[in-house]
């Protein structure tokens, strides 16, 4: 378990073609069933303090209690996954932890010296923050709310996994709002 915000609960994977990575992990390691949105939509979004309009593709699905995030870059907006492929990477490029308590989780990590580098929101309680912290490939860490509709979202992408056959494997995300 980590000493900064307890268990890793995501592992987030940039890609170049997030269609054929779901096909892999679904029928090649059994990972499944996939919530897609071709078009997250982020609001408030920051990368070194600046506001961008980012389109990104992302896929969620849950190995047990851990979720795999899959991350297609749409538009060649600043981001910490555009910068980990102009890099020449694909693969890990961060581990989340999720908080209820972001406000306070947050102050406790800039005390510590973590330094933001990309944020922004995804519905009510859905905010998010990565750190400067790649000091190795795929350990930038992310802070993630999992309150409100984000967090139910989560409990059904968990919940579906479990004891999932196999059918069905690309599902699109709920609307956030109806959640």
């Amino acid at each position: 378990m980590s000493r900064f915000l307890g268990e890793i609960r995501q592992l987030g994977y940039v890609v170049h073609d997030i269609e054929a990575a779901m096909d892999y992990w679904s029928t090649k390691l059994g990972v499944g069933p996939w919530y897609y949105n071709p078009r997250v939509p982020i609001v408030n979004y920051q990368y070194d303090g600046v506001r961008y309009e980012p389109h990104n593709s992302v896929a969620l699905a849950n190995s047990g209690y851990v979720q795999v995030e899959l991350i297609q870059t749409r538009n060649d907006v600043p981001s910490m996954y555009r910068d980990f492929l102009q890099a020449g990477r694909t693969g890990l490029q961060h581990v989340a932890y999720w908080t209820e308590s972001y406000d306070a989780d947050l102050e406790r990590l800039l005390a510590q010296g973590f330094k933001p580098k990309m944020s922004g929101e995804v519905g009510e309680k859905g905010r998010f923050i990565y750190f400067d912290t790649e000091y190795h490939p795929g350990t930038v860490i992310e802070l993630s709310e999992v309150a409100g509709p984000k967090g139910r979202l989560f409990d059904l992408i968990r919940e579906s996994s479990v004891n999932w056959d196999g059918k069905d494997p690309v599902r699109a995300f709920p609307d956030l709002s109806r959640l």
